[in-house]
């Protein structure tokens, strides 16, 4: 059961000198007008429901009416520093709609809807306390996933834009049943590549709510895609399987379907082509992720008890004596990327010589 696999609360670790050096060198910091402790003096707060009465989990504030003025024009102000070059000459045409906090999780995020008042069209942000954990996290899906992702840090907020998707839980509920039955291979199919990405990478607690499903337009069908959305539990756990999102509960129906639809033969080729895509990541990226794995490597975002139950599993699980000598969750990231790369050049060196 996951509440067994996971510690009750993971420390939020705050980003270092060396790590806010690499997020300069690499455009991830501005200088934003308003932090997360700002937000936090909100004088007044009401339950958001979602369309069916039920909680939400998040709160909309208020402020009072001296501050909201001032609040909402920095707000914009940020939205702008990510999304555009700053120019203030589109905030006439924008419009702070809500401001919501989440009292449940690590993160404990404030979400930030935008809209354009010329057309209606909105998107969110979000801002939070800036967790070394959760930077490592971003860099490294923006680096070794399909996937990009626009944030930026200043000091110690966190500013990320909003991934779109259908929450995991509730694509499972109501709209996989009626999937059909090729719609559900190919689900079952992305999820064991999602599951192996993980795993590799060390992203934690990918339970159904911290990811989301992606409906695809492909020429005549629906494809789906699986992408996460939390990055708090990136390599903090000691237990491997937190790695896994195949041995969450709340994921029971997305493994029962891989079980049903998928031979174990089929499971293994998308893994290897996971491994295979990975390994090319991590070579097109060579010099990102070498400076990335270099802040990680001397970085303290785990208990000393942790690393050593995840260097002992590891160790298990591949028989790479590597991981033994690890001394940080950073060396630990860096020993499993350079397997799958080192792997993946094996086995490119054979093939290449057959071929001969």
């Amino acid at each position: 059961m996951s509440e067994k696999l996971m510690s009750k609360k993971k420390p939020s670790y705050p980003v270092n000198e060396r790590l806010l050096t690499y997020l300069e060198r690499y455009n991830r910091t501005t200088k934003i007008p308003i932090s997360y402790d700002d937000l936090l003096r909100f004088s007044g707060s009401v339950v958001v429901y979602d369309e069916d009465d039920n909680d939400t989990l998040w709160i909309r504030v208020y402020y009072s009416e001296f501050e909201r003025p001032e609040i909402d024009y920095h707000l914009k102000q940020v939205y702008t520093l990510i999304f555009s070059d700053g120019n203030e000459d589109i905030f006439q045409y924008l419009n702070i709609d809500a401001i919501d906090f989440c009292t449940f999780g690590n993160s404990q995020p404030f979400r930030i809807k935008v809209r354009n008042i010329l057309n209606d069209n909105y998107t969110y942000i979000y801002v939070k306390k800036a967790d070394a954990s959760r930077v490592y996290g971003l860099e490294l899906e923006h680096i070794l996933s399909p996937n990009r992702i626009n944030f930026a840090v200043y000091h110690d907020t966190l500013i990320e834009e909003h991934i779109s998707g259908i929450p995991g839980d509730e694509f499972i509920k109501n709209a996989l049943p009626e999937c059909t039955d090729i719609q559900k291979s190919q689900i079952a199919k992305e999820f064991v590549k999602f599951n192996e990405r993980c795993m590799i990478r060390l992203l934690g607690d990918m339970r159904s709510y911290n990811y989301v499903i992606i409906p695809v337009h492909d020429f005549d069908n629906v494809i789906f895609k699986i992408r996460a959305i939390d990055f708090d539990q990136q390599c903090y756990e000691g237990n491997f399987k937190v790695y896994k999102p195949q041995f969450f509960k709340e994921n029971y129906q997305m493994v029962k379907m891989v079980e049903e639809r998928l031979k174990p033969a089929s499971i293994e080729q998308y893994k290897k082509e996971e491994r295979s895509l990975l390994a090319k990541r991590i070579l097109t990226s060579k010099k990102r992720l070498k400076a990335l794995l270099r802040c990680m490597v001397n970085d303290h975002i785990t208990t000393k008890e942790n690393l050593e139950e995840l260097k002992q599993e590891l160790y298990n699980y591949t028989l790479d004596l590597k991981f033994k000598r690890c001394r940080s969750m950073g060396q630990v990231v860096r020993v499993a990327l350079e397997f799958v790369r080192r792997n993946y050049e094996d086995v490119s060196m054979k093939r290449l010589l057959h071929d001969s």
